[in-house]
C-alpha cells in the first residue's frame, strides 16, 4: 500500500534528520566539527493514476561550510603567528634597552662624566682611576645587552627549527587526508569528519606560514605559499628544511623532483614573523651596538695615542673592541692603570688639553646600521626610540590580527558551529515527523486489517 510506503520512508527521513542533529549535538564543544544536515526530497508518483506520490527520501547529506570564511580564518591565522611570534622579543629588547640603569645610554654617560670629573685635577690618581672603572663598567654595559641580543638570535634560530617538524607533518597529514577524502567520495560515504581534520590541519599550517587554499573536483585541496610554491597537490606533500651546508643557513622546499629556495622573512605566520625579525630588527640593531662600540673605541684610542700620560710615555689604548665575542665585545686593555691614560697634550705637569679633546669625542658622529649617521651621546637613544616605535607598530598589529581573528572564527561560527537551540527545535521537529509517519502506519495497517475483514 502507498500509504504504508510513504509514512516509511517519511519515518526512515526523521529518523536519518535526528541522527544528524544529534552528532551535531554530541559534537557541540569539539573544536573544529562543522555542523551537518539532511536535504529531504519528495519521491515522485511512478505509473499509477492518481498516486499523489512515492513518499520522501534523503537527497544528501549536508555540510555547512561557507569556503569563504574558511579562507579569512586562514589568513587570519597567518597574520596573527607572525605578530605573536615577534612581540616578546620586541619587548625584552625594549625593556633592557630602555632601563635607565643598565642602557648604553647610561654606561656612556658615566664614562664621560668620570672623564668631566678628572679635568678639575687632571694629577689626582683618584679620579683617574675613576675614568678607568667607568670604562670598565661601559663595557659591561655593551656587553650585557649585546649578550641580549645574541641569546635571542640563537633563540629565533632554534624556535624557527621548532617551527619545521611541525609544518612538515601538517603537510603530509593535509596529503593523507586529501587521499582519504577522495576515496570515500568515491564510494559515496560520508566525508565530513575527515573534512573536519583536513580544515584543522591546514587553519594549524596556516598559523606557521601564510598559504593559498585551492579546491579540486575530488574533493582534495591544493596547499601553496603566497608565492606560489606548492606545498601539497592531492595525496603529494613536500618539504621545508634548512640548508646549513652554507654559511648563512637557507630555508628549501622540496616538492616532488623540485627544490625551491624560500626567504623565509616573507613567508608570513610564525615562521615569516620570526625571520622578518631576525634579518630586519634583530641583526641590524645588533650590528648597530658592535657599530658603537668599535667607533667610539676606536676615536678613544687614537686620542689616547696622540696625548702624553703621567709618566711622560705616549697614551696606550684604554678599550679593546672584539667583534668576535658575544660576551666581550668590548673590555678595557687588561692591565692598564690610572697614570697609563694620557689626559695631557703636551706634557706638562696639570695639562688637560687631550683630556678635553676625550670629552669632545661625546658629541662627534658615529655611522649606525639602523639609524645611520647620529651624535655618539644620542646613539642609545635613537636607538631606543626606534626599537620603541617598532614595538608599538607590532603591538597594534597584533591587536588589529588579534580581533580580526576573532571575527573570523565568529563568522565561521555563525555558518558551520552547532547552535545548542537550533538542535533543541529541530530535535522536536524531526520527532514530530517521525511520530506523524508512525501513526500513517498505524492508519495503514488499520485499513489493511479492515479490508481483510471485508473478504473474511
Amino acid at each position: 500500500m502507498s500509504i504504508s510506503n510513504n509514512a516509511l520512508s517519511g519515518a526512515l527521513a526523521a529518523q536519518a534528520a535526528l541522527n544528524t542533529a544529534s552528532q551535531n549535538i554530541a559534537n557541540l564543544q569539539t573544536k573544529g566539527y562543522t555542523r551537518q544536515g539532511v536535504l529531504l526530497a519528495a519521491i515522485g508518483p511512478g505509473g499509477t493514476v492518481g498516486s499523489a506520490g512515492s513518499g520522501v527520501e534523503v537527497s544528501s547529506l549536508l555540510r555547512f561550510s561557507d569556503a569563504y570564511k574558511s579562507q579569512q580564518m586562514w589568513r587570519a591565522a597567518s597574520d596573527l603567528g607572525q605578530r605573536s611570534q615577534t612581540q616578546p622579543y620586541l619587548t625584552q629588547l625594549e625593556r633592557v634597552m630602555g632601563d635607565d640603569r643598565s642602557s648604553l645610554s647610561a654606561g656612556i654617560d658615566e664614562f664621560f662624566k668620570a672623564l668631566n670629573a678628572a679635568g678639575v685635577d687632571p694629577t689626582s690618581t683618584p679620579l683617574r682611576q675613576q675614568v678607568v672603572t667607568a670604562a670598565d663598567s661601559m663595557s659591561q654595559h655593551f656587553n650585557s645587552i649585546y649578550n641580549v641580543t645574541a641569546n635571542q638570535l640563537l633563540s629565533v634560530q632554534q624556535q624557527r627549527g621548532a617551527i619545521l617538524p611541525k609544518l612538515n607533518e601538517s603537510l603530509q597529514n593535509i596529503a593523507a587526508l586529501n587521499g582519504a577524502i577522495a576515496g570515500a567520495s568515491a564510494t559515496g560515504t560520508n566525508t565530513s569528519a575527515l573534512v573536519d581534520q583536513r580544515d584543522q590541519e591546514i587553519d594549524k599550517l596556516a598559523s606557521m606560514v601564510a598559504i593559498e587554499v585551492n579546491e579540486k573536483p575530488d574533493g582534495s585541496r591544493s596547499v601553496s605559499l603566497k608565492g606560489g610554491q606548492p606545498l601539497v597537490d592531492g595525496s603529494l606533500a613536500g618539504t621545508l628544511a634548512f640548508d646549513t651546508t652554507t654559511t648563512t643557513p637557507t630555508l628549501k622546499l622540496a616538492f616532488a623532483t623540485t627544490s625551491f629556495t624560500l626567504d623565509d622573512s616573507k613567508l608570513g605566520g610564525q615562521l615569516g614573523g620570526l625571520g622578518d625579525f631576525q634579518l630586519n630588527t634583530l641583526l641590524p640593531l645588533q650590528k648597530s651596538i658592535s657599530d658603537i662600540a668599535e667607533q667610539m673605541s676606536t676615536m678613544i684610542n687614537d686620542q689616547l695615542r696622540l696625548g702624553i700620560d703621567a709618566n711622560g710615555q705616549p697614551g696606550v689604548d684604554l678599550l679593546v673592541f672584539n667583534p668576535t665575542s658575544a660576551t666581550g665585545l668590548l673590555q678595557i686593555t687588561p692591565g692598564i692603570k690610572a697614570n697609563d691614560l694620557a689626559f695631557s697634550a703636551d706634557g706638562m705637569p696639570g695639562d688637560s688639553g687631550n683630556l678635553q679633546l676625550l670629552i669632545a669625542i661625546k658629541g662627534q658622529n658615529v655611522t649606525l646600521t639602523s639609524v645611520g649617521t647620529v651624535l655618539l651621546g644620542d646613539a642609545d637613544t635613537q636607538l631606543v626610540g626606534k626599537l620603541a616605535i617598532d614595538s608599538q607598530q607590532n603591538k597594534a598589529l597584533l591587536n588589529t590580527a588579534t580581533t580580526i581573528r576573532q571575527q573570523a572564527e565568529d563568522d565561521w561560527k555563525s555558518t558551520s558551529g552547532v547552535n545548542e537551540d537550533e538542535e533543541a527545535v529541530s530535535l522536536i521537529e524531526y520527532q514530530r515527523m517521525y511520530q506523524a509517519n508512525m501513526k500513517a502506519v498505524a492508519v495503514a495497517n488499520s485499513l489493511f486489517d479492515a479490508t481483510l475483514q471485508m473478504f473474511g
